[in-house]
């Protein structure tokens, strides 16, 4: 009896195969994935033309598991090259001023942001992040908190971005532009390797900790932005050399 009880569990799972022509049942996609595929559909048949983009450094897909984007913000298009580096969709953190409107309040719940307080005590923001990454969905956050407009390289951080990604143990990805973006141009951004504070892991952190840890991840950005501003100076020597 119980070798026919093994036998008819061995053929349940090939009958079901045969049902299903032998093929893997295909996973549903989410609304965000359907709308995320949309709209890089949208940026591929036009957006390219309008908004070109380069990407430097770690050029594969970061699909295989969560990460925490971060980068210096210029302009209000910089989600736009996040978004492209990865297959699957990536919820940004946005201050909540852009829900003021309603078509920022529409686009916004349509790619599921997080929605900030940009005093840093959004305690609620930060949670609903940490729920995506230990999830295994990828998260963008720009630590100046809003766009640089001035001629500094960096406005000062907003602590939390270091944090996050120590707590959840997920690794960070840098996005960097040293020029803002300009429609109808070629853009620059460069992709960092994805790297882990691991230091960290396991710690009781305090705010000692916390500021050294964002002080950090501050000056890896600011040296991958001068990695990028080296290369677009040699790329303007080379131009110059034909």
């Amino acid at each position: 009896m119980s070798e026919i009880k093994e036998t008819e569990e061995q053929t349940e799972p090939k009958q079901a195969d045969e049902k299903n022509n032998g093929k893997p049942k295909k996973k549903k996609r989410t609304k965000l994935e359907k709308w995320f595929r949309t709209l890089k559909r949208l940026y591929y048949t036009v957006g390219r033309i309008v908004l070109p983009i380069k990407r430097l450094g770690h050029t594969e897909k970061f699909d295989d598991r969560a990460y925490l984007y971060v980068g210096n913000h210029l302009h209000v298009l910089d989600v736009v090259p996040v978004a492209l580096s990865l297959s699957k969709p990536v919820h940004y953190m946005c201050k909540r001023e852009l829900t003021d409107k309603k078509i920022g309040r529409w686009f916004t719940k349509k790619c599921e942001c997080i929605v900030v307080n940009r005093d840093g005590t959004d305690v609620r923001a930060v949670m609903q992040a940490m729920k995506y990454l230990k999830n295994g969905e990828s998260v963008c956050c720009f630590p100046e908190g809003t766009r640089n407009k001035t001629n500094e390289i960096f406005l000062p951080f907003k602590s939390g971005a270091a944090a996050l990604a120590i707590k959840t143990r997920t690794p960070i990805v840098m996005m960097m532009q040293c020029k803002k973006i300009r429609l109808f141009r070629k853009n620059y951004f460069y992709y960092s390797d994805p790297f882990e504070f691991s230091e960290y892991y396991g710690k009781k952190m305090t705010d000692e900790d916390i500021k050294e840890a964002d002080e950090k991840l501050r000056q890896r950005m600011l040296e991958e932005y001068y990695r990028l501003d080296e290369i677009l100076k040699n790329k303007k020597k080379k131009k110059k050399c034909k």
